[in-house]
């Protein structure tokens, strides 16, 4: 709506790159939105977005009734010199959620993923070891990304 909000194409994809959380929303039960915060990796290569999630429950139930899904990262914000408001720029992303059904790409993809969270490669290996049988590594398809910049004032 508001072009002189919006950012590049490339300072969006750069908030994906280095942003650590989102709010990840699906058509939820009696068509509610169902939004959740998420932690997320971006796959710039491939225009896609991994996350992981349970076996199970209402963010899969939704993704499979509608793979129709929205992404939202922001950052922080800046404050400008003499400004007591800041300046947040926002990412949103619309596309379709799936779970990666190969066994080895979602184990790739969510070592990737981990990457971006924890400090050591032996704690990756712990926690796949622990963990990653129990869990879904699902992708959105990117279709589409823009971004804004919005002074909070």
């Amino acid at each position: 709506r508001r072009k002189k909000n919006e950012i590049p194409l490339e300072a969006a994809k750069e908030l994906l790159r280095n942003n650590r959380r989102a709010a990840f929303a699906v058509n939820g039960d009696d068509g509610y939105p169902y939004a959740i915060p998420i932690n997320f990796y971006y796959e710039e290569s491939e225009n896609k977005i991994y996350f992981h999630g349970a076996k199970g429950g209402h963010k899969l139930d939704a993704i499979l009734r509608d793979p129709k899904v929205c992404l939202t990262t922001w950052d922080d914000g800046v404050l400008e010199e003499g400004d007591w408001a800041y300046h947040v720029s926002s990412c949103v992303v619309f596309g379709k959620a799936g779970i990666v059904e190969d066994p080895e790409i979602a184990r790739e993809k969510a070592v990737k993923f981990a990457r971006k969270y924890y400090p050591t490669e032996e704690e990756i290996a712990e926690v796949m070891a622990g963990s990653f049988s129990r869990v879904n590594v699902y992708v959105i398809e990117i279709e589409h990304i823009s971004g804004k910049r919005v002074h909070e004032k």
